[in-house]
C-alpha cells in the first residue's frame, strides 16, 4: 500500500534528455496566444476529443462524473470559473502556472491514452469548485512537477513564489530518499503530507482533489491496483475528507472505494436501489407534501428535499445490522433548512406532533457539535406505512458548514458564514499532528497514532468548569488528561467522574463530568499503552518511556544483544569498524540508540545478532531465523527493581519461585509472565520470535503482588478475622473486592497481597485457610 501514491493511471513516461523551452507541439487558439486557455498536444489518429473535467460537487452522491478520454486538454471551463472569483492579476499567474506545466508534462500521456496534463487541470478545477485562492489552484496544476519532472523547489520559488513551492513540495513524495522499507517510506510519505497540511490545510485540499480525480478515472487500471488504491483511500483518505468536514467528497470517495473494492456487489446493489426508487415514489411524495404543508402552517420558512443514502451507506448498514436490502427501510432521509437557529427547534416540535418520533432516536449536534463542526438536529419519525424516516434539521449556515466543512471557509468567506470556531477546531487538531509528531519516534508509529484519531465516532464529556472535550469512543480518563495538556497527562495520579471516585481504566461516557488528579512526583506507567486511545496520548507516553527510562532501556537491550550473540557463539565485545558498518546499514545514530530500541522491543536482539554474525562473515545476515533459537539462550536475570523496562505481566502477577518467560512488546520493554500464563501462550503462538527465557535472580529485595481468591460463610466479623490473619502471616493488603451471591448466603473475597515469593504465599494461603468461615482459598490468575 503506497499512502501518497503518484498518479495510478499514469503510465510509463518519456525520458527528457533535456527540459524544452516551451512547448512547441502545443497548438494555441485565442485572441492573445500568450494568454491561451487551450492547449492541443498531438493526439493519437484515433482520438476522440474530450470533455472538460465536471466539478466535484454533485447533486447526487451516485452520480460518478464521466473521465476524460481524448488527447485534448482544455482549460477553458477552469479559467470560467477562476473569472466568477478572482481578480486579473491572479488569473494571469495561475495561466502562468498551467503553462509551466503544460511544458513539464509535455510528451506525458495517462494509461487512457490522454495527455497528462488534463489530470492537473482537472485537479484544479475541483479546488475551483471550492474557490480556493490563487495559490492553491497554481499548486493544484503543478502538484506533479517535482515528482514526475524533476523540478527544482528552488526554481518554484523563483517563478511562482515561496507559498506556491511549499504547497507543491508537501504534495510531493519522498522517492529519493533510501528508506529500510517500502512500509517505512510510505509511513513517511504520509507523514510529510500531514505535516504540510497542519502548516496549511490548503495542501490537504489539493491532494484530495487529486484523489478524487484519480478515483474517477481508475477504469482503466488492474483489478489489483484498483483495489489497492481504493483500499488506501477507504482506510486513509475518506476519513481525512470526513474529519475536514468535506461531505461531498467523503460520500463521493466512499462510493468509488466500494465500486472497485467490490464491483458486483456495488452492481447489484445499484440495480436494487434503482427498483425501489419507482416503488417508494409515492411514499416520499407524501411525506414531502405533508411535511411542507404542516411548517408552512406553523409560519415556518424552509427548504424541504428528500435525499438518498450511498450506496456505501446502505451496504455498511446491511453489513453492521445483518439486514437484507428490503429491511434497510431508510434509504430515504429528508433534509429541512430552516432561517433561523430557533426555528430548527420549532420545526422540531411541528415535525414530531406530525408523526410519531421514534425513542432514542434524536440526536441534538447543534448543542454539541462534531468534531469537524457538523451541527444539525437528527430525529427518526415514523412515516406512513410505519416507515422510519430520519429528519435532519439545520440553518442555512449549517448546512454549508455540513457539506464544504473547512473548505466553507473559501466558499462563503463573503457570505454570513461565520467559520470561526470550525477554523479553531481545524486548526486543535493539525496542532496535535504536530505534538505527536514531536513525541513520535519513526513514521510507522506517527501513522499508527494519527489513524487512531481519524475515526469520527466520538463521546462528548465534561472538565469541572463545564468545558466540553470530544474525545473517540472508548477513551479513558488518561486520554481525556492528555487532550487538557501533556502534563496533565504525565502527572495524572486519580480520576472522579460524575464526583465519583473511578479507575483510569474506565470508559467514558456522553455527558460524564471528569476531573483529573495529579502529582508531580507521578509519571506515566507503562500499562497506559493497554487502554489509552488517542494517539496524543499514546505518542506522549511513548515518548516518556523513551526519553525518562532511556538508561534502564539501554541497560537491557545491551544484557539481550550479549545474550544472543552468545547464543550464536559470537563474542559480544564489538569492534570499531564493525560498529560503524551496523550503525550505518540500520539506520541508528548511536550505539546506545541500538540498544535502547532493543530493550524496548523496537528491534530483535535475535535479528540484530544475526546481522552483526553475518557482517564477522558468518552466514547471510538475512537468514531466515530459527524460532527455537531464544530457548538456547542464556536467561535474562529479574531482580524485580529494573523500573518500566521491565514489568510483571497484570494477568497472572508472577512472583519469585514460579517458573516465567519473557515478552518483547514493541516500544514496552520485557513483560515477565508465568511460564503456564494462557495469555502468554496465545501470544507465543503469534510471535514466537518476541520470547525470550528469563529466570528470577537470587538476591531479591521487594515484595511482589499476588491475588488471592476466599469463599466464605457470610457471617459477622468474617472480613476483620482474614485480614488480620494475612497481617499476621506478614503480608500486606493492596486491594479488596467482595462478590454476593444470589441466596446472600456466600460471599467470594478477592484480595491483592503483597507477599516475597512463592513459599510465602504458600504459608500464607495454609493460615487463612484455618480461619473460621472459611470454605475455600486459592490464588487468582486471569
Amino acid at each position: 500500500m503506497n499512502l501518497i501514491p503518484a498518479d495510478p493511471t499514469l503510465s510509463a513516461k518519456p525520458a527528457r534528455a533535456k527540459r524544452p523551452a516551451k512547448a512547441p507541439a502545443a497548438a494555441v487558439s485565442g485572441p492573445d496566444a500568450g494568454d491561451s486557455n487551450t492547449a492541443v498536444l498531438a493526439p493519437p489518429a484515433s482520438a476522440p476529443t474530450a470533455a472538460p473535467a465536471p466539478p466535484v460537487i454533485s447533486s447526487s452522491p451516485l452520480a460518478t462524473p464521466p473521465a476524460l478520454t481524448a488527447g485534448v486538454a482544455s482549460v477553458t471551463h477552469l479559467t470560467e470559473k477562476l473569472a466568477e472569483y478572482m481578480n486579473a492579476a491572479d488569473l494571469k499567474k495561475v495561466k502562468e502556472a498551467y503553462r509551466f506545466s503544460d511544458e513539464m508534462h509535455l510528451g506525458q500521456l495517462r494509461k487512457s491514452g490522454e495527455p497528462y496534463i488534463s489530470h492537473p487541470i482537472a485537479v484544479a478545477e475541483i479546488c475551483a469548485d471550492w474557490k480556493l485562492d490563487a495559490q492553491a489552484i497554481m499548486a493544484a496544476l503543478l502538484h506533479d512537477v517535482m515528482e514526475d519532472q524533476d523540478v527544482k523547489k528552488d526554481e518554484l520559488i523563483e517563478r511562482f513564489g515561496a507559498p506556491v513551492a511549499n504547497l507543491v513540495d508537501g504534495l510531493s513524495k519522498l522517492e529519493k530518499i533510501e528508506f529500510q522499507s517500502q512500509i517505512e517510506a510510505q509511513a513517511e510519505n504520509f507523514r510529510k503530507m500531514l505535516l504540510a497540511m497542519a502548516s496549511d490545510v490548503r495542501v490537504i485540499l489539493i491532494k484530495l482533489a487529486d484523489r478524487l480525480h484519480n478515483m474517477r478515472t481508475m477504469d482503466v487500471m488492474k483489478p489489483s491496483a484498483k483495489a489497492r488504491i481504493s483500499k488506501e483511500t477507504m482506510e486513509v483518505y475518506v476519513p481525512i475528507a470526513h474529519r475536514l468536514g468535506l461531505n461531498n467528497i467523503y460520500r463521493e470517495l466512499q462510493d468509488l472505494s466500494f465500486a472497485h473494492l467490490f464491483p458486483v456487489r456495488y452492481r447489484v446493489l445499484g440495480k436494487a436501489v434503482k427498483a425501489a426508487r419507482g416503488n417508494r415514489r409515492e411514499v416520499v411524495k407524501k411525506i414531502l407534501d405533508a411535511v411542507k404543508n404542516t411548517l408552512s402552517m406553523a409560519n415556518i420558512e424552509a427548504e424541504v428535499y428528500g435525499r438518498e443514502k450511498t450506496l456505501f451507506g446502505i451496504y455498511k448498514k446491511m453489513r453492521s445490522k445483518h439486514l437484507s436490502f428490503s429491511q434497510v427501510l431508510d434509504v430515504y432521509g429528508f433534509r429541512v433548512v430552516v432561517d433561523s437557529l430557533p426555528n430548527c427547534y420549532v420545526a422540531l416540535g411541528t415535525l414530531h406532533a406530525l408523526y410519531k418520533p421514534m425513542p432514542g432516536k434524536f440526536k441534538d449536534y447543534i448543542a454539541i457539535r462534531k468534531l469537524n463542526g457538523y451541527q444539525s438536529l437528527h430525529t427518526t419519525l415514523i412515516g406512513p406505512y410505519g416507515t422510519p424516516v430520519e429528519f435532519q434539521i439545520r440553518t442555512q449556515e449549517m448546512h454549508r458548514t455540513a457539506e464544504s466543512g473547512v473548505a466553507a471557509h473559501w466558499l462563503y468567506k463573503n457570505g454570513e458564514a461565520n467559520m470561526s470556531d470550525l477554523q479553531q477546531r481545524t486548526h486543535a487538531w493539525l496542532q496535535s499532528l504536530l505534538d505527536i509528531q514531536q513525541q513520535t519516534g519513526d513514521s510507522a508509529e506517527f501513522l499508527e497514532h494519527v489513524k487512531v484519531d481519524l475515526f469520527p465516532d466520538s463521546v462528548y464529556v465534561f472538565t469541572p468548569k463545564s468545558k466540553i472535550i470530544a474525545l473517540p469512543r472508548g477513551a479513558t480518563p488518561i486520554d481525556f488528561a492528555y487532550a487538557i495538556h501533556t502534563n496533565i497527562g504525565d502527572h495524572t495520579v486519580s480520576v472522579t467522574i460524575n464526583h465519583e471516585p473511578a479507575s483510569l481504566r474506565t470508559e467514558l461516557r456522553n455527558g460524564d463530568i471528569v476531573e483529573i488528579v495529579t502529582d508531580a512526583d507521578s509519571r506515566p506507567s507503562p500499562t497506559w499503552l493497554n487502554f489509552v486511545r488517542t494517539g496524543k496520548a499514546r505518542s506522549a507516553i511513548r515518548h516518556h518511556l523513551r526519553t525518562i527510562n532511556l538508561p534502564e532501556s539501554i541497560t537491557l537491550g545491551q544484557q539481550l544483544l550479549a545474550q544472543a550473540l552468545t547464543s550464536l557463539g559470537v563474542s559480544p565485545l564489538l569492534e570499531e569498524h564493525l560498529i560503524e558498518r551496523l550503525l550505518k546499514e540500520s539506520s541508528a545514530k548511536s550505539l546506545d540508540d541500538l540498544y535502547a530500541d532493543i530493550g524496548i522491543g523496537k528491534r530483535m536482539a535475535a535479528l540484530v545478532a544475526r546481522h552483526i554474525f553475518g557482517l564477522r562473515g558468518g552466514e547471510s545476515a538475512s537468514a531466515p531465523i530459527d524460532h527455537n533459537s531464544a530457548a538456547e539462550m542464556d536467561p535474562v536475570t529479574i531482580c524485580g527493581s529494573e523500573g518500566v523496562s521491565v514489568q510483571l505481566a497484570p494477568c497472572c502477577l508472577p512472583i519469585p519461585g514460579d517458573s516465567i518467560i519473557g515478552q518483547l512488546r514493541r516500544d514496552q520493554g520485557l513483560l515477565v509472565h508465568t511460564a503456564d500464563c494462557p495469555q502468554a501462550k496465545r501470544q507465543k503462538a503469534k510471535e514466537p520470535d518476541r520470547w525470550i527465557p528469563v529466570k528470577w535472580s537470587t538476591e531479591l529485595n521487594r515484595r511482589f503482588d499476588s491475588r488471592i481468591k476466599l469463599l466464605i460463610n457470610n457471617e459477622k466479623g468474617i472480613l476483620a478475622r482474614v485480614a488480620a490473619e494475612i497481617g499476621e502471616s506478614d503480608a500486606n493488603i493492596t486491594y479488596v473486592g467482595m462478590d454476593e451471591d444470589k441466596e446472600h448466603v456466600l460471599h467470594q473475597l478477592r484480595f491483592t497481597v503483597q507477599v516475597k515469593d512463592r513459599v510465602h504465599l504458600a504459608a500464607l494461603l495454609r493460615n487463612v485457610r484455618r480461619v473460621a468461615g472459611v470454605n475455600r482459598i486459592l490464588r487468582e490468575r486471569n
